[in-house]
């Protein structure tokens, strides 16, 4: 039987092919074949940008610390203007991609679109600066995000002139951030009586990275697709994962037994899925939605047919405004 030929996406602008080029030569320019990385190149590929306590388009941010013993410290968007008497805000706590190795809450893209997120969906949006591969392997980042939690779970941390509802909060985040929402959601979901106001109302899980041993049809068709390919994923996967395990572990596989616990909790949210048509990871998110209903959870799809890896992260695509509207009504359905 013939291999079924790869799909060819709507084209592409110049401007966007060359900034889909900078993401990959980012990746490849600072990641070593000994499984480290150059934090050195990074930071200058990768500068961080900072926080604005004045209003832009609308949204101000600042840096908060989460956990000082451990150096952990998130940014903070809420709109900027609300009228008086306003309720508090939801709040969404997310997580940035990069395959749990690259990248930071303060990175340019990142911190553009917590702004959009902030600004479309009118709520606070805590961006986590957790600890990254392969200094910090699992289960780091899940272990920050739940600190994330219990930092919001406590009103004495929530700042004076920005009411927050932690009764709403939302856990969300793309790629390996989509893969940390979930794992994040579950820990929650088994131990919600240690949390006295933070309640999650919802997952958005925005093209979130999983895996398995197996090559999925989609990974080998789409290998070599803009920002994800096998030997990339491959390589995040070894940085993460403890020494001397496969893919086949819960963080990577959501099949797994040790990744049960948590999904059959009522604590467990609604989740809202998107998938792009042109990301290799894209059978794997599909059978993230399958395990999920099988599991009598709520999950809407959002399919993007023309999306490429991370495709919300450029404004300059269509569906990337259209995804914005998206979360805010999830987030808005939550009230």
């Amino acid at each position: 039987m013939a291999e079924e030929p790869a799909p060819r996406s709507k084209p592409i602008s110049r401007i966007m092919r060359l900034s889909l080029r900078v993401v990959d030569y980012v990746s490849d320019a600072t990641r070593r074949a000994d499984g480290t990385v150059n934090r050195r190149v990074l930071s200058l590929l990768d500068p961080r940008v900072p926080a604005f306590s004045s209003p832009c388009r609308g949204v101000a941010s600042r840096d908060v610390v989460i956990d000082p013993a451990i150096r952990l410290r998130a940014r903070l968007f809420h709109p900027a203007s609300r009228p008086a008497g306003a309720a508090p805000l939801p709040v969404i706590v997310f997580f940035h991609g990069g395959g749990f190795a690259f990248l930071s809450n303060a990175s340019l893209a990142y911190d553009a679109v917590c702004r959009r997120i902030a600004r479309y969906a009118s709520a606070a949006v805590l961006s986590v600066d957790y600890r990254r591969a392969p200094e910090h392997r699992f289960p780091a980042p899940y272990d920050d995000g739940i600190a994330a939690l219990r930092f919001l779970d406590d009103p004495k941390n929530h700042p004076a002139d920005v009411p927050l509802d932690a009764s709403r909060c939302f856990l969300a985040g793309d790629s390996a951030g989509g893969n940390i929402a979930h794992h994040v959601a579950r820990r929650y979901a088994s131990d919600v009586q240690e949390f006295k106001t933070v309640r999650l109302a919802g997952v958005i899980a925005v093209q979130p990275f999983f895996g398995g041993e197996e090559r999925t049809p989609s990974e080998l068709r789409l290998d070599g697709a803009p920002i994800v390919s096998v030997s990339r994923t491959d390589w995040m996967w070894r940085a993460f994962l403890p020494p001397g395990a496969d893919r086949s572990h819960e963080a990577a596989c959501f099949t797994s037994p040790e990744a049960a616990a948590g999904m059959d909790s009522p604590a467990f949210p609604p989740v809202l899925l998107v998938i792009g048509g042109y990301d290799p990871l894209q059978d794997w998110q599909r059978r993230y939605c399958e395990t999920l209903m099988g599991s009598g959870k709520d999950v809407t799809v959002l399919e993007y047919p023309d999306g490429i890896h991370a495709f919300f992260l450029f404004p300059g695509f269509d569906d990337a405004r259209d995804l914005m509207t998206r979360i805010a009504e999830f987030v808005g359905g939550g009230q």
